[in-house]
């Protein structure tokens, strides 16, 4: 993204937002690679522009070009750095090209630097069977805050290119790549990861997103996941030359709002194209999600997840049903204990 985007990007998310507290998440590829002065003219524009509000800023990485300079300007700044490690060294390297030892160098920095930090774990078909090494993994490198992020991915062949690519999920010429992991794998994968949480008593010490979202629904709440909340399309991104998507999983021809260089943040955000991303989340749901006792929970999920498949039903369906039949006991024991003391 160029100086002038940044700028105006900045200048528009604060003024557009009603909100006195913004948070900037910064993803990317990898977002590192856009250079350490990228992000401190990041900073400088936005208190230019505050105004008196609270700024935030996350950033999601893969960890291996950071170093003592990246993280001081971390801690200085009270970045929240999420590091994306898919577990132990054996599933890590296999789909992040032997990058293992770079990330956790780069995570050793930010320990020294007292950056805070959380993970983010993506679960293809490597991470199969391996719920509790990877929880125990991550709890050992210090992960106080995980996310597991189901890999399940389209592709498709295009004529005289060498491998299939990614494709959107909506082409019909699409189909499930090899890496995807299965919704049963995922299940068992959560299942394995909450016995171990619970037998090692780390309910209050580590928090793992998606058991945070399942307590926070059975309460009545909104999930801190958008995948988890009846709509979405909260989660819009601007992309290095200014276009703004409805979502991050849609950026797709079909779903551009419009450019941040152009046209307003705010008119895109309420526009009746995303708002009919919005409603379409519960709008869609099948009849067979509709009459299902977990809907209220995962409220179908991520619409990205949702296939041609058993009419439309969510790809992880069965996984996620699973996870709740065994979760569902324990949780509940620990919502009335909640409620109780509110």
């Amino acid at each position: 993204m160029d100086l002038n985007t940044l700028q105006r990007y900045i200048k528009c998310y604060i003024q557009d937002n009603d909100s006195d507290h913004i948070t900037f998440c910064w993803h990317g590829g990898e977002p590192l690679l856009a250079g350490l002065d990228f992000y401190r003219m990041a900073v400088e524009f936005q208190k230019i522009y505050s105004n008196g509000k609270i700024i935030e800023n996350t950033l999601q990485t893969n960890g291996t070009l950071i170093n003592n300079e990246w993280a001081d300007f971390f801690a200085k700044e009270n970045f929240l750095v999420g590091i994306s490690i898919d577990g132990p060294e054996k599933v890590h390297n296999i789909n992040r090209s032997n990058s293992f030892d770079k990330t956790i160098k780069g995570l050793e920095y930010l320990k020294r630097a007292s950056v805070e930090f959380n993970t983010l774990s993506a679960l293809s078909i490597e991470s199969s069977g391996l719920g509790k090494e990877t929880y125990q993994f991550l709890k050992d490198i210090g992960s106080q805050y995980m996310q597991f992020l189901p890999v399940v991915e389209h592709v498709k062949k295009i004529k005289n290119y060498p491998t299939p690519v990614i494709c959107n999920p909506e082409d019909p010429e699409g189909a499930i790549a090899p890496w995807s992991i299965s919704s049963r794998d995922y299940g068992n994968f959560l299942i394995d990861v909450f016995d171990t949480w619970v037998k090692e008593n780390d309910i209050g010490k580590i928090f793992v997103q998606i058991f945070d979202a399942t307590l926070s629904r059975m309460c009545g709440y909104k999930a801190g996941v958008c995948s988890m909340n009846k709509e979405c399309g909260d989660c819009l991104v601007v992309e290095h030359n200014g276009n703004v998507y409805s979502c991050d999983h849609f950026v797709y021809p079909s779903y551009k709002l419009g450019n941040i260089t152009l046209d307003s943040l705010r008119d895109m955000y309420k526009s009746s194209l995303q708002s009919n991303f919005r409603k379409a989340k519960s709008s869609g749901l099948p009849e067979k999600c509709r009459k299902c006792i977990w809907q209220s929970l995962c409220s179908g999920e991520c619409p990205k997840h949702r296939f041609a498949t058993d009419g439309y039903v969510n790809y992880l369906c069965s996984g996620l049903q699973h996870y709740f039949r065994h979760t569902t006991p324990y949780f509940s024991t620990l919502r009335d204990e909640l409620l109780k003391k509110s």
